[in-house]
């Protein structure tokens, strides 16, 4: 039995609000030398991309203003090239997209529970 794509889209919105809460009292130097924090961001970062491939392709259509491809491309590229990360692009991912794709997220599940 698969999963229901919904569940993908909560993973998606709990790792968010987990990158949310870590953030409220970060400053960029923090995430940097915390390696704690630092892997902690970059986890839910995964676990974001991985959600956001499973997701349907007729939901991923439906939406389509999500960016479900870079998502899921940070997530490769979290995984494959760890050690090579950008910490700067990384904290303006999480400064700047996080709390959009949330609001986003918590749009689409009203609409998917009123469909």
């Amino acid at each position: 039995m698969s999963r229901d794509y919904r569940l993908y889209l909560e993973d998606i919105q709990i790792s968010c609000r987990k990158l949310l809460r870590y953030a409220e009292n970060l400053d960029f130097d923090l995430f940097a030398s915390d390696e704690v924090f630092h892997d902690a961001v970059v986890y839910n970062l995964v676990v974001l991309g991985e959600a956001a491939k499973q997701v349907p392709p007729h939901i991923r259509k439906r939406y389509p203003e999500v960016q479900w491809r870079k998502i899921a491309g940070l997530r490769d590229i979290s995984v494959h090239r760890y050690f090579s990360l950008d910490e700067e692009i990384i904290w303006d991912i999480l400064q700047n997209e996080v709390r959009p794709l949330l609001d986003k997220l918590d749009q689409i599940m009203d609409e998917e529970e009123n469909d």
